[in-house]
């Protein structure tokens, strides 16, 4: 069959996605014409990359497309198999980005993908695409990077594979990044430095397989991560920085381990005890106690990694000098993770308190009253650091699992209870009176209630305990006598007339108007007047207070007075005399 062209020209935007729907949509009864419309699918949308496909989801799409096509789909391990066999003998830079970005969709969907890449020798492909198209086309580039690490991190890499990599192309990669420097959330800024941390990983499987594997061949292979920053450290501490902060922010597992393989790696090697800054270091501590209490229980494999980094930290870098950063902090995580003085959970397993005793010899976190050990992290044999970096080089995850939070599981648990304590109460409230709410209401609270757990997949939770009343209390007895003086009741108070002669005396002392009356009836009785004179009810007559009695010095004259000049109480007669 002829090779299927693209016949109709392509002007914009919508006929580019006509064109390429007709391209996918053609019969295959042969595979001469499967090649013919894999050639017109990636001559159309390498055409397109520049006119109409702008951004990297919009190449993904048509990649996608052609993976949802019935083509793919009857064809697939053939389709996969010439688009690999394209990258390895295409030089133009238009298809072989559509190549990368098929395969790249691709392998993150179906894993085999990467590891047929890896067989076929597309590793030495992709280092060669690397070092040559860095300064011509910037969206090729980024895109082999992210596909160079896609690929590494599933596989392990042949030794002749990654003998290849010389300390030419690591440096250029170093010089990367400290060329994008200043803007830390740039996507090329990460794609590069996440190569180098997954090269790092392949070099120590590669240099672990003698003990787990003694029949293995022994080839050894340099580490040329690890040296270009034990010789040219301090001119690339950006990655030092970067690697800390993609830590702090770092969700997925398998990148916190390939991060904490090359922390684990500087901080053990004597020429890059000092490669980070001592600021740095602190931010990486506290990193790490916070990691440390939010993982969960069964995140044993991770744990025993970060401690197995926080060793080597305390005890060999710029943090083992004084003033110690955050020695309570320490020791608290240590009693913690020790399960001091937490009764209802399980021990720590046997690996985890281990660890964390070899932290706790650290020196400087021993008191002074304590005994160090005769073993610290400084005199550790050659072997028992060797069988260390085994150990956490074959630590894998697999890629895309993010690692629980305990904080976020709790807060979830709790929204889910309120969501289903909401659900019910709405459906209570939602349903129609019934005559006999005493049995119904019941019904439907257990109903609701399965209801909602059975959608959610999640357990029924334990009803709550029945409610006990309470007995009501009596009201206290009034007292029937007063500080010893009994109390009998009073009878009300007979409202009287108030006659004309009645008048109101304001009270002095305590605001109170007494009646007085030339009547007996208004003498009997009295109301109660407030200060602006109102009438608030009536009430018994109160007694004025009493005269005080007279001065006795003034009594006592008036008496010499009346004794020497009696008075004469009769009237004088008329026409009488006065006596002189």
């Amino acid at each position: 069959m002829a090779d299927l062209e693209v016949t109709e020209p392509v002007e914009n935007e919508q006929q580019f996605w006509h064109a390429l729907n007709n391209i996918l949509s053609t019969p295959c009864p042969t595979p001469e014409s499967l090649d013919d419309v894999l050639r017109s699918w990636l001559e159309l949308v390498a055409t397109g990359r520049d006119r109409y496909l702008d951004d990297e989801d919009d190449i993904a799409t048509c990649s996608q497309q052609l993976r949802v096509s019935s083509i793919f789909s009857q064809n697939a391990d053939y389709v996969r198999t010439q688009i690999i066999y394209s990258l390895l003998q295409e030089d133009e830079y238009g298809p072989l980005h559509v190549i990368s970005n098929f395969l790249l969709l691709d392998g993150r969907a179906e894993e085999e993908t990467f590891r047929r890449m890896v067989n076929e020798g597309c590793f030495l492909r992709l280092l060669e695409l690397i070092k040559s198209c860095g300064d011509h086309d910037g969206r090729l580039h980024r895109l082999l990077l992210e596909l160079m690490y896609e690929m590494s991190r599933i596989e392990t890499l042949p030794h002749q594979d990654l003998a290849q990599v010389d300390d030419e192309f690591v440096i250029y990669l170093f010089q990367l990044i400290e060329a994008f420097s200043d803007d830390v959330d740039d996507p090329y800024h990460y794609a590069v430095i996440r190569v180098l941390l997954v090269m790092n990983e392949q070099y120590m499987v590669a240099s672990a397989s003698g003990a787990v594997d003694p029949t293995a061949p022994v080839t050894h292979i340099t580490n040329r991560v690890v040296k270009v920053l034990s010789l040219h450290g301090p001119s690339f501490r950006t990655f030092g920085e970067n690697i800390i902060l993609l830590l702090n922010r770092a969700t997925e597992t398998s990148l916190q381990l390939i991060i904490l393989k090359l922390l684990y790696l500087l901080f053990t090697t004597k020429a890059t005890y000092e490669y980070f800054y001592t600021n740095d270091l602190r931010v990486l501590l506290d990193v790490i106690i916070r990691n440390l209490l939010d993982l969960p229980v069964e995140m044993n494999t991770l744990r025993h990694t970060y401690l197995r980094v926080l060793a080597p930290l305390l005890s060999h870098t710029q943090l083992s000098q004084p003033p110690h950063y955050k020695r309570d902090q320490i020791l608290s995580l240590l009693e913690i993770l020790r399960g001091s003085g937490s009764a209802h959970f399980l021990p720590p397993e046997p690996t985890t308190l281990r660890l964390v005793e070899r932290v706790a010899n650290i020196p400087w976190l021993v008191d002074d009253e304590g005994i160090l050990s005769p073993v610290s992290m400084g005199s550790l044999t050659q072997a028992q650091s060797g069988s260390t970096v085994s150990v956490i080089a074959n630590v894998h995850e697999k890629p895309g699992i993010e690692t629980p939070s305990r904080k976020s599981t709790l807060a979830r648990e709790l929204r889910h209870e309120q969501e289903d304590a909401e659900d019910t109460v709405g459906s209570i409230i939602a349903s129609p009176a019934s005559d006999t709410p005493e049995t119904t209401a019941p019904n439907l609270l257990v109903s609701s209630t399965t209801e909602g757990h059975k959608a959610a997949g999640r357990p029924r939770p334990s009803p709550p305990p029945a409610r006990r009343l309470r007995a009501q209390k009596s009201l206290p007895i009034v007292p029937k006598h007063r500080h010893g003086v009994p109390v009998s009741p009073q009878p009300p108070p007979t409202p009287t007339r108030m006659t004309e002669g009645t008048t109101f005396a304001q009270g002095g002392r305590y605001g109170v108007a007494v009646a007085s009356s030339s009547s007996p009836t208004a003498a009997s009785a009295a109301e109660a007047v407030s200060g602006d004179g109102k009438v608030s009810g009536l009430v018994a007559k109160k007694q004025p207070p009493k005269l005080p009695p007279p001065r006795r010095g003034k009594l006592r004259a008036v008496n010499s007075l009346s004794t020497l000049h009696p008075v004469t109480e009769s009237l004088p007669q008329t026409g009488s005399t006065p006596v002189a």
